[in-house]
Parts: structure tokens; sequence; C-alpha cells
């Protein structure tokens, strides 16, 4: 068996003068619900984080490649699991013991698909759907956010007109003074065991990322971004002990009173209610 206990988890992460996640909808201002005020930040954008962390530290190590990322077209590297397993390709997925050893061969050889699950029915040579064991809400801010457009200015000229009247060019450059968001996600014991073969190992290197996944994926449009802390909730079973919603209301977090625009993480209580655990269920702070 791949894992023996379920886990659910919960990440607090902050963003100081910057963007930490750009809504192409919005001119690429930072995402907000325009009901609440509350901003937040896709799975998407949070999955990229951990992919490229993984790539970074284990590079070229085999079992770690990463399928999304833009270096080649997915069916070229559907083709390329066909190959390698020494299977008829241009089958259009006509023989399902094939895309079922291509499937195989992709969980062993991707991280990603391996944890996140990924569809890779396209193609001359599909090679499945994969349901990943580990899955991820988009993050929510504690506080509504307010988005600020800060008026900057560059030197270079886009066109040869404009760079003959001299004139400075103008822009705009839309960040969150200070925001502190919280994600929750879950690992299926379950599923790992049943489809991807997701090791203990594996989940290791998860939290790893998720604790480091803005350390080496800085920029100036993000501002300062940090992982302020993983709390990892693990049951003593594969299917688990608990509701994992149960277990996430156990972790609140509170804007310390008298505090009317948050500037920091000093400005918030992160209370973690250990003592109202299940039975079956330990608690793990990370970060």
């Amino acid at each position: 068996m791949a894992l023996e206990n379920r886990y659910d988890f919960i990440m607090l992460f902050d963003v100081e003068n910057g963007n930490p996640n750009g809504d192409p909808d919005a001119g690429n201002a930072p995402r907000i619900d325009s009901e609440s005020g509350y901003g937040y930040v896709t799975d998407v954008c949070l999955k990229r984080k951990i992919r490229n962390y993984v790539e970074l530290v284990k590079e070229g190590e085999a079992g770690y490649n990463i399928l999304i990322k833009p270096d080649k077209a997915l069916n070229s590297k559907f083709t390329a699991a066909y190959e390698a397993e020494g299977l008829k390709t241009k089958n259009n997925g006509r023989n399902e013991d094939d895309v079922k050893k291509a499937r195989a061969y992709m969980c062993k050889n991707y991280y990603d698909v391996r944890t996140f699950g990924a569809v890779m029915s396209t193609g001359n040579d599909p090679c499945g759907i994969v349901r990943g064991p580990v899955q991820l809400n988009f993050a929510r801010s504690i506080s509504p956010i307010d988005i600020e457009d800060i008026t900057i200015t560059r030197q270079a000229r886009t066109t040869d007109e404009r760079q003959e009247t001299g004139q400075t060019e103008m822009g705009k450059k839309s960040i969150i003074p200070y925001a502190l968001y919280r994600a929750e996600g879950y690992v299926s014991a379950a599923l790992a065991n049943k489809t991807t073969d997701l090791s203990e190992a594996d989940l290791e290197l998860l939290w790893e990322a998720i604790i480091n996944m803005f350390e080496n994926d800085h920029s100036a449009a993000r501002g300062k971004m940090a992982v302020r802390k993983l709390i990892v909730f693990r049951h003593d079973s594969e299917l688990g002990e608990a509701p994992a919603w149960k277990l996430f209301k156990l972790v609140k977090v509170h804007r310390k009173e008298g505090v009317t625009a948050p500037r920091s993480i000093d400005d918030y209580t992160i209370e973690v209610q250990e003592d109202a655990l299940p039975q079956g269920v330990t608690c793990e702070q990370m970060g």
C-alpha cells in the first residue's frame, strides 16, 4: 500500500505589497470576490508553485518529472509513454490494456500526475484520466482586501514614434498592501492506493514543497509572499476518523482587537484547538 493514513491540511500564507494571483478578466488585478471584498487565490496557482519547487529540487531524478509545464506538447509526452512501454502508437486508444499500462507509466514517472492527477485522454496515444489523491481548494483571505493601483513610469518606449517624442510612458501596477490567506486541502489514501501509488516519501516532499513554495519563486509583481503555517491532520486509518470540515473548524484565525487595517501576520492570532481533536486524529504544525 502507498499510504495507510488519510490527511487533511490547512496552509496559511500572506502577501505584502504584491499581487498573489492576477485575474486576466480584470486587467490582471488581484482576484477578489466582488460581493464580499475577500481576496482569493486559485488552486491552479498554488499547484504551479508546488510543481516548480519539486522540479527545482528533484530535477533529473527518476520518478519526479513534471507533466504540466510549457516544455513540450502534452500529446507528445503521452506518445513517449507508449514508446517507453513498447506499446503500439497512433492507435487512438482502442486498446484499453495499453491505455492502462501507459497510465501506470505516467503515474510512476510524473510526480504531479501521481499527486494531483491529470486528464491525459487526448491525442492518438491517450493515457486515460487519473483522479489525484491530493486536492486543494481556492485560498481565501482572512479579511477583506484593499487593492491599490500604483502608477508607474518607464523610460523604455515600445515604438519608434513614442521614442521620438521623448515622453515618459505611464502604467499601473495593482497590489495588495497586506493580506493573509487560508487554503485547505485533502490527501486521500484510498485514491493513492487504488490509482497512483503516492508514497509516504512523496507526501513528505509535498509538505516540504508547500512550506517552501514561495521561497524560490519571488518576483516584483508578487511582492513578499511566505507560507506562515502548515497544519496537517493525520487520521489513523485510510478512510479517516472524522469529516474534514470538522477538523478545519478547529483552526481559527482572528484579527486582533483594535486592528482596522492589517499590515502583518502579527495583526492576527492563530488558534489550533488540539484538545478538541476527535479520537484517531493527530495534528502537526509545520512552518
